[in-house]
């Protein structure tokens, strides 16, 4: 027995409405700490562990690319438009339901941050683990870390070829044979 699709049309709303509301989140988040955390001293969570601290981020993580607003802008586009494309074209079934809320939260990440870079030439920071010295980071670093990292796993361990030829197939890309 074939599984059941999931109605396209619901999957999209379903999808914006979670994307809109993890963008919000972040948003809310960074907005928090400016207001708590901008022009303070960190607030300590976890003695020599966590922390709170404020950090104004004009790169990207471990500090690289400073200042290359342009690069980050044109990026996030190319990203989004390809989170879009994939959402689309992936089949509605239940087996690639992972898949697309995995989308959603890495376009909400993007967003986040790119939300920020526009309005300000920064994006806002404030997660210190200072026990490993780890850089400041965000609620969206984190939505699209997570996000790359369980997503690669489901594509190593959880799809097989048949899943990846389906995807292929909607995707109009075609199969090389050997």
């Amino acid at each position: 027995m074939k599984p059941a699709k999931v109605k396209p049309i619901l999957s999209i709303i379903i999808g914006i409405v979670c994307f809109v509301l993890l963008t919000l989140f972040d948003q809310i988040t960074k907005q928090w700490a400016v207001l708590h955390l901008y022009g303070q001293n960190p607030i300590v969570l976890i003695q020599n562990v966590f922390q709170l601290q404020y950090l104004e981020n004009r790169g990207a993580a471990f500090g690289v690319l400073q200042g290359r607003r342009t690069v980050f802008i044109v990026l996030t586009i190319v990203v989004l438009a390809l989170i879009a494309y994939l959402y689309a074209r992936i089949p509605f079934e239940r087996k690639y339901r992972i898949l697309r809320i995995l989308m959603v939260i890495i376009a909400a990440g993007a967003v986040g941050n790119f939300i920020d870079r526009i309005s300000q030439n920064y994006v806002v920071d404030f997660f210190y683990i200072k026990a490993i010295d780890f850089p400041i980071f965000n609620v969206a670093d984190i939505y699209v870390t997570c996000g790359v990292i369980i997503l690669a796993l489901f594509l190593i361990f959880k799809y097989k070829d048949d899943d990846f030829t389906e995807m292929a197939q909607c995707l109009r890309f075609k199969k090389k044979v050997m």
